[in-house]
């Protein structure tokens, strides 16, 4: 069996309240708030994409599983605003944390998901002895288009983790189980500066199909129930959905609710699910079992279930994502949008 060995998250200070945002739209905020469930989101400043927040989040990782970053031999990172169009975010960040250049590195895109798939590859590798650490990352500087719908949610954070033998984890991974389709619910063309998305697939198709398929099937593959879980993390594309499969799944809501952070970061895309677990780890407790589902349009989902060993103590020498949470400094649209490069052709 392979773990978490190591594990850290990042979300920048910067925040915009989604009633600054509706306020130059023309839209009633109550109206968003109760249609979306997000009081604010987090935006990355002038000098951040998603290769630094990545690197941040894989020092952290570094720390808490007392490893040298040679040590790794493989990295992947998950995004869908990687920097460059074609240039890999993964070799940016090997080098920034001084990793060896013997180690295979590579970038994934699946939408949401695309950090979640880095772990699946990590643990295959892991478990068939080609390499001793492999890390996963998911992080995103999410893009919604000005006056979209997307643009109340779309955040930006990263989440790296560093999978390894069992004997050394913070957490064993128990089992892992996806489901994947051809649905059309989201997407951004090349060279298209914005996403777009296909709103009557976004909900049942999309999200609520995948994510419900992936988490059945991963207790039916290992025997379990709702009840032998202490957590559940999902993905959140917004603050209700989560809320809503949870319901679906006969999920209590306290055992979501330390998971769940979109409603204060917004929605970090491949950084969401990480994030959300990275925050249920750092208070977990040894014995306690948590479940994790991802999503990522398109549309795919990865499941996890996940037992926190007594290493977790561990955790002390990383900084806690409620820390940077609590660490913030609101702006205005006019310094949201110009941190996010909204103004075109400048």
């Amino acid at each position: 069996m392979v773990g978490i060995v190591g594990y850290g998250a990042y979300v920048p200070k910067y925040r915009i309240k989604s009633e600054v945002i509706a306020k130059v739209w023309g839209e009633d905020p109550d109206r968003i708030k109760k249609g979306l469930g997000i009081n604010e989101k987090a935006i990355a400043s002038s000098d951040e994409d998603a290769a630094t927040l990545a690197v941040e989040a894989a020092k952290i990782a570094l720390q808490r599983a007392g490893i040298a970053p040679k040590k790794l031999g493989a990295l992947y990172v998950g995004s869908e605003s990687h920097p460059y169009a074609v240039k890999p975010t993964a070799t940016i960040v090997a080098e920034a944390i001084g990793a060896t250049p013997d180690l295979t590195a590579a970038d994934l895109e699946f939408a949401c998901k695309a950090g979640t798939a880095g772990i699946q590859i990590c643990m295959g590798m892991v478990g068939a002895g080609m390499i001793e650490y492999g890390m996963a990352i998911g992080t995103d500087t999410s893009q919604g288009r000005p006056g979209d719908a997307l643009e109340y949610s779309t955040g930006c954070g990263a989440a790296a983790y560093i999978i390894g033998k069992d004997a050394e984890s913070l957490a064993i991974i128990e089992d892992t189980h996806s489901f994947t389709t051809d649905t059309p619910d989201f997407w951004r063309r090349n060279k298209a500066d914005y996403p777009s998305h296909g709103g009557r697939f976004t909900g049942p198709p999309a999200y609520f199909k995948h994510v419900k398929a992936a988490a059945l099937g991963l207790m039916r593959k290992m025997n379990t129930k709702v009840e032998d879980y202490d957590y559940f993390v999902f993905h959140q594309p917004n603050g209700k959905f989560p809320r809503a499969v949870a319901k679906m799944l006969g999920v209590p809501p306290e055992k979501i609710a330390d998971g769940l952070l979109t409603p204060n970061i917004g929605n970090t895309y491949s950084g969401a699910s990480p994030i959300g677990l990275a925050n249920v780890l750092d208070v977990a407790k040894a014995g306690d079992r948590i479940f994790v589902t991802s999503f990522g349009s398109g549309a795919g989902s990865d499941a996890f279930s996940i037992k926190v060993t007594d290493k977790i103590k561990n955790r002390e020498k990383g900084k806690p994502v409620s820390e940077f949470i609590a660490h913030k400094e609101y702006v205005d649209y006019a310094t949201y949008a110009k941190y996010r490069r909204k103004f075109k052709g400048m």
